[in-house]
């Protein structure tokens, strides 16, 4: 197993999963087309030696450990994934991966990811077989079976992989906060939104700045008006005289 290509899964690892190209094409040799077959996918940790941990029991059956019987794969290999042999006649086209209407397809059918599914060990009703998150900062080796499922018995495995190591997590504290660290974009981006700040509280300054004006006008003409009533007042009472 080989992690998958850059362009089909970015920042691969992660801190909890591995995207690992599907074995299109490695067990034509082992194939016989009046059967039917199915690929195991088992993983361990690094430290459970590798080299010499194998994956069927006495009778060449493949082993069925579960994440949990063996520690997350602390203690051996579990059988992370099933899935159906791949079609190495016609393997799905990387160039597909850049059409938004296949490349979800097209993911589906290249990639497998492991440590996806966040829900299987607390779900009671859960039957199929559990591929829980990884442990992040840690090694992980896998290996593809190739299974009979006929006779249950493993036809064909391949070497167990290179080590791949999951993500260390960052703490915040390590975390580089300065502008010279950030892309052009983001720059650009927190511009234009200091600006809009900018603008969008100097609308509303000018805002409380027009009504408060509006009241200090409204407030001299009221009190001008009783003024000139009282000057017209006394104009007439001198008049009458």
């Amino acid at each position: 197993p080989q992690l998958a290509a850059p362009q089909l899964a970015t920042s691969n690892p992660t801190l909890t999963t591995v995207a690992l190209e599907k074995p299109f094409c490695m067990f034509d040799s082992s194939l016989n087309p009046n059967k039917s077959y199915s690929i195991y996918l088992y993983a361990m940790m690094e430290s459970a030696v590798a080299g010499v941990s194998p994956v069927t029991d006495g009778g060449g059956k493949p082993l069925n450990s579960t994440f949990q019987q063996t520690g997350g794969g602390r203690l051996g290999p579990y059988k992370a994934a099933v899935f159906s042999v791949p079609n190495c006649a016609s393997p799905p086209s990387s160039a597909d991966a850049g059409d938004v209407n296949k490349v979800a397809d097209v993911l589906k059918q290249r990639l497998f990811r492991v440590g996806d599914d966040g829900t299987c060990l607390y779900d009671p009703n859960f039957l199929d077989v559990c591929n829980p998150p990884l442990a992040p900062d840690t090694t992980y080796r896998f290996k593809y079976a190739l299974v009979d499922n006929t006779d249950g018995i493993m036809k064909d495995q391949t070497l167990w992989s290179d080590p791949i190591k999951t993500r260390r997590v960052k703490l915040p504290m390590k975390i580089d906060t300065w502008p010279g660290r950030r892309s052009g974009g983001m720059i650009v981006i927190t511009s234009i939104l200091s600006v809009f700040l900018f603008l969008l509280l100097s609308g509303f300054l000018a805002s409380v700045f027009s009504t408060v004006k509006r009241f200090e006008d409204s407030s001299m003409e009221t009190r001008h008006v009783p003024q000139t009533v009282q000057q017209g007042e006394l104009s007439l009472q001198e008049s009458s005289e």
